[in-house]
């Protein structure tokens, strides 16, 4: 046999025992890091995130870097990569809107541009069904074919709407790459978003007359879906909720909490005042959320991924002290 001979053989068999490779941007997030935690040992994973980190499994090959520079597209140049998990969305109400929107809109043209590019083979896109909004006419549940009505007045959701629109086009013009739009109901755990913020609170506000059914999931159930979206075959829109739902008034119950009754005249100035002065990290636009109701149908996900939540309502409710 030649050397030729032994080297090719030698290649073929380091290519055979390789493994997946995944880009997880927003890595640096409690949820990314979940999701690392968890594909790490059968895949490569490639973490990029702008925040330092230094939390990871140290077989996890991290980039700090914004996803909007050129040292993005190095890594998909230097790696073959065979999906993408996109995470890195920018949930900050105290940022300008026009930051916002160049890093969510901008960044993720970005991410799916390099990956029609590099014959990136999955997309994965971290939505939220917030897209769809809080309101009075809404069906009891909204399948994915529902209008996203949710950036009426919150412009932070229109970014969204915006990221989540541009991602079902690329999912039709790209039909070679399996694109999925994953839109879970609040997710809650060890996560610092709006609705984990306002349930954490010693006395909640509600609003007087309105009690709205809510749909909450575990962060490690948003992370089963995650790792359901990546097998082969998969592709589309897909609705992730929790193990059901239930009142706002019985689930601050549940939590042990006292609630604050307010007549929405005075909930808005006085919600308006106190993000102002930083005592609340709860932006008015969401008090439609404690006052309309936005559920979910997850049948998709529970038909295609497979999906069914491991977590039990009082597992989810108690994820939340």
């Amino acid at each position: 046999m030649s050397n030729d001979e032994v080297t090719d053989k030698r290649r073929w068999r380091e290519w055979s025992r390789r493994r997946d490779t995944v880009v997880i941007t927003g890595i640096g997030g409690r949820l990314g890091q979940a999701l690392a935690r968890r594909l790490h040992r059968s895949w490569e994973v490639i973490g990029v995130d702008r925040r330092p980190l230094d939390t990871l499994p140290p077989d996890i090959d991290f980039h700090k870097v914004d996803i909007r520079r050129r040292k993005t597209e190095d890594i998909f140049r230097q790696n073959r990569v065979d999906a993408l998990i996109h995470l890195n969305i920018m949930h900050d109400p105290r940022k300008s809107p026009r930051e916002t929107h160049d890093f969510n809109v901008r960044g993720t043209q970005k991410l799916l541009d390099l990956c029609q590019q590099h014959n990136v083979g999955k997309v994965i896109i971290l939505s939220s069904a917030n897209v769809y909004g809080p309101a009075p006419t809404n069906n009891q549940f909204l399948t994915e074919e529902a209008p996203l009505m949710g950036g009426q007045t919150f412009s932070e959701i229109r970014d969204l709407i915006s990221l989540d629109m541009y991602a079902s086009s690329f999912f039709w013009r790209h039909p070679e790459i399996e694109t999925v739009i994953l839109r879970p109901v609040h997710i809650v755990g060890d996560v610092g978003n709006a609705p984990s913020n306002y349930l954490r609170m010693k006395r909640i506000p509600t609003l007087v007359g309105y009690d709205p059914m809510i749909q909450l999931i575990h962060i490690d159930d948003v992370v089963q879906a995650i790792t359901r979206a990546l097998r082969p075959g998969i592709r589309g829109i897909f609705n992730v909720a929790g193990p059901g739902q239930l009142p706002l008034s019985e689930l601050i119950k549940a939590l042990g909490k006292r609630s604050v009754p307010m007549i929405e005249p005075l909930a808005k100035p006085i919600l308006d005042m106190m993000w102002r002065a930083r005592l609340t990290s709860f932006p008015t636009p969401e008090l439609d959320h404690i006052k309309f109701v936005c559920m979910v149908d997850d049948s998709r996900a529970r038909r295609f991924l497979k999906y069914s939540p491991e977590r039990t309502m009082e597992e989810t409710i108690r994820a939340l002290a």
